[in-house]
């Protein structure tokens, strides 16, 4: 018993020496390379605080939020489990999108995600070293809130829905081939609205066709700046412009009034008024930013990942919608198609 009792010390150690991972079967500067922090399993028990802001509350940004959290629940963060989410609106209102930010800067949650260009100019403004995960933000160098496509470096990466405005002037153009003037309204104050209308008048010009824009400072204005279109163009196109949007039955009321049929770059417009949209699915991209808020959430860094765009576009249409505006849709785009609403 005596030999039993000194060997079992001498036993363990040659067992745990076998197991060690410096004498498993891995690259030999294995041991010196630190564990990927996206790989950082979530503790036991552990809850993580989620806080996500919008600048408003539309279809389109609430889509983007119920993806978001589908895809954090896939991933293991399920809130009411271990994961606590403080969801707050802007109504609409940019002083409002200030406070929030403040306040979420002083919670100090483990991620934010600002759905929307004027609560994400907010948050990042506010927070430097919480981790930033913006979401549905057209234009996010332009707005400031990174320096390019690539990482970051800072606290900031995020899901971009810009995309190029050539297919949907393509569309236009097969819709209305003897197009002359496109439509336009808009926030002068919303960067990605003055990006998208810089955008399409560069291109437009190299057809010889005409931007009509017309500014909307608020929800309120929508319905006199589209009306103001009357006579001028034979289209008109929105982009995801977050006064718009939410004032889209107003679009909807203008363009059958003039007959003259709405393009969105939102494929939500499509169930409020617009004849057929051609953009990314915000759930889908919601989805997308649920990824890499997991990333952030096991512990990796939201400044060493790029920030991304969406690469799939969907064609939503409603043939009732087109006919109220004066437009039937040609055989080619209801061939396809996506979506279908009636």
């Amino acid at each position: 018993m005596h030999v039993l009792r000194l060997s079992l010390p001498i036993l363990t150690a040659a067992i745990l020496a076998a197991c060690s991972p410096q004498n498993a079967s891995a690259p030999q500067n294995a041991a010196s390379q630190p564990t990927s922090p996206a790989s950082t399993p979530v503790a036991a028990g552990e809850t993580k605080n989620l806080a996500i802001t919008a600048i408003t509350e539309h279809p389109a940004l609430d889509d983007i939020r119920y993806g978001l959290l589908e895809q954090l629940k896939t991933e293991g963060f399920e809130e009411g489990k271990n994961l606590k989410i403080d969801f707050q609106s802007a109504q609409g209102n940019p002083s409002t999108a200030a406070q929030i930010a403040k306040k979420f800067a002083g919670d100090k949650p483990d991620v934010i995600v600002p759905i929307s260009t004027p609560s994400a100019q907010a948050v990042v403004a506010t927070s430097k070293d919480i981790p930033i995960v913006y979401a549905g933000i057209t234009d996010p160098i332009g707005a400031k809130l990174v320096s390019s496509w690539d990482a970051s470096g800072t606290n900031v990466t995020g899901m971009s829905n810009q995309m190029d405005v050539q297919p949907e002037l393509d569309l236009m153009r097969e819709l209305i081939p003897d197009l002359k003037a496109i439509g336009y309204v808009f926030s002068p104050g919303e960067v990605n609205s003055v990006t998208v209308l810089n955008q399409l008048r560069e291109k437009a010009a190299s057809h010889n066709i005409k931007i009509v824009d017309v500014p909307a400072q608020t929800t309120s204005d929508v319905l006199a700046a589209a009306r103001s279109l009357k006579g001028k163009v034979q289209i008109i196109f929105t982009a995801h412009d977050n006064n718009v949007v939410a004032a889209y039955p107003s679009m909807y009321k203008a363009a059958v009034e003039m007959k003259i049929p709405l393009l969105a770059a939102d494929s939500n417009s499509v169930g409020k008024g617009a004849a057929l949209a051609l953009g990314v699915n915000d759930y889908n991209l919601g989805k997308e930013t649920g990824k890499m808020v997991a990333q952030v959430l096991r512990g990796k860094a939201a400044g060493e990942m790029p920030s991304q765009k969406m690469q799939d576009l969907e064609l939503v249409i409603s043939p009732k919608h087109a006919a109220e505006q004066g437009l039937t849709l040609p055989e080619s785009v209801l061939k396809r198609a996506n979506k279908t609403v009636e």
